[in-house]
């Protein structure tokens, strides 16, 4: 376990020295967040590359963090690098000093803000997988079967020496689906930690990385404290009008809203007769979605460098749009309290001038001085790696930030030579990786693409559709970019940053872009990370009214509720632990450790195709798994299933035959247990021809060919 901290705390601190390159204006807590994401997705790649030469040993960690953590000592051993990282922690120090022994109500707001986002990831993470005397469990539906899909690329990773990766439920094809998550997690596996224990911290450090770079980035698009405040908290409990069944549930049960919040029956946000399809942030994709989850604060990163490096493209058109003094105010805010660590609130004009006069002169002038050193070459050269990271840690948000970026680079022109320095480096990165990855693959194209008007509402009317599903989401963004005048609420520039990401809205809902269409939803997300910045900012804007003042912070209040509401009960759900969902049962973890100790790691097994069969926690390569997640990786099974049926069918008569499908298929082992008897219909007396190998958990292995 120490080593595995070692590991993580390497990458952290190495990604975070490297944002002196690209964003010297950051406070030390907005740093560690841009660092955890990058330093991972960098200690993963290297790492990767070092194991697909020498395996997954000791000797490829310590390799991985040795390259990882050489930029950052080649940055230190520069003087004046030094004595601006040395800088920042001085700053950070004196900030929080000061934030102790004078806070005043934003900072205190801020610090409870974060208290509350840290505890809700501890309460959440924990039921994504936890282990019991009983077998490995979750407490989220839609992670039933996401779980052991991922189990598996890690074990695989772990103790199958899957290099180069096959796909853990289709033996001998190309594992085409993003696994780069998985391989950081078996690397701290591989270093000590536990697999609870690695999935759990790395998935608090990623979601709290997301809280601080979304906070950071609002406040640099709208230079609103409030509006980058109220950014994740749409986000994360994001809902429609679901919680209408809510009230309906507690009507029609006779127990009363506070006994039925003891033990929700389902969700609201997906509900079973598929009326509602969005599907809460935070229960449907950030905790299934792993690679998600790692791409999207990628993503916050480079739409904030995309920002930062355009600003002098967008100068011109800020400056007819508010208080000049005010901007300048609120820039400061936004370089100084992106997030928890930042600097505490504006104070009193006299606090201020104490300040500048005093010791903290240097604190509050050098990060100014700093950004005008940071060239919109140098950020979108960051950007651009960053993007190049992408391909296998999330491949849907590699392809919406090629899109965005392109459609961007047309309305910001004038930064024409840093856009082509973005594209070259992304490529440069990515396309290696994407040639890698889809050579030799199993994919069918044809399965991808598809006219389909609606995404995913069946016989349902598209516009009811859509405002069932998101609430009153929809109508507020319309608001927010109609509210024009003086003072619109979406300034010019911001209007034309967010335009492109409407395309993310349109495409998914006129093609097919999966075999499964609700898949669209990792595209048609980002067009709502885009557009909660907008809402939020029109929400703050309406809580700031000076006519009816009152009035307008009730409806605030009871709008941020009905956004909010939905996504709020499937959380409380997870939280209050209502699912207790079984993924592997004792005995099959007895039997994956069985299959472990007396098979060769790069073993072939066939069993019954099921997607949460203990084979997979082997690492051991699957003829054939759950044709769910086959169908959704865009896979041809048909084939092989029916050859693995007509394997455990085993007539007599077609003993030669089954035994060159075997041959065919390069199976070396057979399982016969109790999935196979719910999952096929098995003669077991067939088998008895194989040497019987063990038996464990109430599962027989069989040997078909020879070590």
């Amino acid at each position: 376990m120490p080593f595995a901290l070692a590991l993580a705390l390497v990458a952290i601190i190495s990604g975070t020295l490297a944002t002196y390159f690209y964003d010297r204006e950051a406070s030390l807590a907005a740093r560690t967040c841009a660092g955890t994401c990058t330093g991972f997705a960098a200690l993963g790649l290297i790492g990767f590359i070092i194991a697909s030469l020498i395996g997954l040993t000791p000797v490829a960690l310590w390799l991985a963090a040795v390259l990882v953590a050489a930029p950052s000592l080649v940055l230190l051993w520069n003087r004046e690098q030094r004595a601006e990282v040395l800088g920042g922690i001085d700053i950070t120090v004196r900030d929080v000093r000061r934030a102790l022994l004078d806070p005043d109500a934003y900072t205190v707001g801020v610090v409870l803000f974060y208290t509350v986002v840290i505890a809700l990831w501890w309460f959440v993470f924990a039921r994504a997988m936890f282990e019991t005397p009983d077998g490995i469990f979750t407490g989220i539906n839609h992670n039933f079967g996401d779980l052991p899909l991922h189990l598996g690329i890690i074990a695989g990773f772990m103790h199958g020496e899957n290099f180069p990766p096959e796909h853990p439920e289709f033996a001998g094809v190309r594992l085409t689906y993003p696994f780069m998550v998985d391989f950081v997690a078996a690397m701290f596996v591989r270093a000590g930690a536990s697999v609870q224990g690695a999935l759990f911290w790395q998935n608090m450090a990623l979601a709290t990385a997301l809280v601080g770079l979304l906070h950071r980035w609002v406040l640099k698009l709208t230079r609103d404290r409030a509006a980058a405040l109220l950014t994740p908290v749409v986000l994360l409990f994001s809902g429609g009008f679901g919680w209408w069944y809510f009230y309906i549930d507690a009507r029609e049960s006779g127990r009363g809203i506070f006994e039925l919040l003891v033990e929700l029956p389902h969700d609201y946000t997906i509900t079973p007769d598929s009326i509602y399809r969005w599907g809460n942030t935070i229960t449907t994709l950030l905790i299934t979605q792993r690679g998600l989850l790692f791409g999207l604060p990628l993503a916050i990163i480079i739409w904030t460098l995309w920002w930062q490096a355009t600003e002098e493209n967008g100068a011109d058109i800020d400056a007819t749009e508010g208080d000049a003094a005010d901007r300048a105010e609120s820039d400061k805010q936004a370089d100084a309290g992106a997030t928890a660590g930042g600097r505490a609130g504006r104070g009193s004009a006299k606090k201020r001038g104490r300040k500048k006069a005093g010791s903290h002169r240097v604190s509050m002038e050098s990060p100014r001085r700093a950004v005008a050193a940071v060239s919109p070459m140098r950020r979108m050269i960051a950007a651009g790696v960053c993007a190049g990271l992408m391909p296998l840690i999330h491949a849907h948000s590699f392809g919406v930030m090629m899109g965005m970026g392109g459609c961007l680079a047309l309305l910001f022109i004038r930064q024409w030579r840093a856009w082509a320095a973005f594209f070259a480096l992304a490529l440069v990165i990515s396309v290696p990786q994407l040639f890698w990855a889809t050579r030799e693959s199993a994919m069918r194209p044809e399965n991808f693409f598809e006219w389909s008007f609606g995404w995913d509402r069946g016989e349902q009317n598209a516009v009811w559709f859509w405002l069932k599903n998101t609430g009153l989401f929809i109508p507020l963004l319309i608001t927010a970019l109609a509210w024009r005048g003086r003072t619109p609420v979406v300034p010019k520039r911001l209007l034309l940053y967010f335009l492109p990401f409407t395309l993310c809205f349109i495409v998914p809902n006129l093609l097919r872009l999966s075999p499964w269409i609700w898949d669209n939803v990792k595209i048609l997300f980002y067009w709502y990370v885009a557009s909660v910045p907008l809402v939020a900012l029109l929400l703050a804007r309406l809580w700031r009214a000076r006519h009816g003042g009152a009035l307008w912070r009730v409806a605030v209040v009871g709008l941020l509720t009905l956004l909010t509401l939905a996504g709020g009960l499937d959380v409380w759900r997870v939280i209050s632990r209502a699912p207790n969902l079984q993924v592997f049962d004792r005995s099959g973890m007895e039997f994956a450790e069985f299959v472990k100790s007396r098979t060769p790691p790069r073993a072939r097994i066939l069993h019954a195709p099921t997607f949460n069969h203990p084979v997979m926690l082997s690492g051991r390569r699957s003829l054939m798994g759950y044709d769910g997640h086959l169908w959704t990786h865009g896979i041809e099974y048909k084939f092989r299933e029916a050859d693995v049926r007509r394997i455990y069918a085993g007539r007599a008569s077609d003993g030669e035959a089954i035994d060159a499908l075997l041959r065919g298929h390069q199976v070396d082992y057979i399982v016969v247990g109790p999935l196979e008897r719910d999952v096929v219909s098995v003669n077991e007396t067939f088998f008895e021809r194989y040497a019987k190998v063990g038996e464990a958990g109430g599962y027989r292995l069989y040997q078909t060919a020879p070590q």
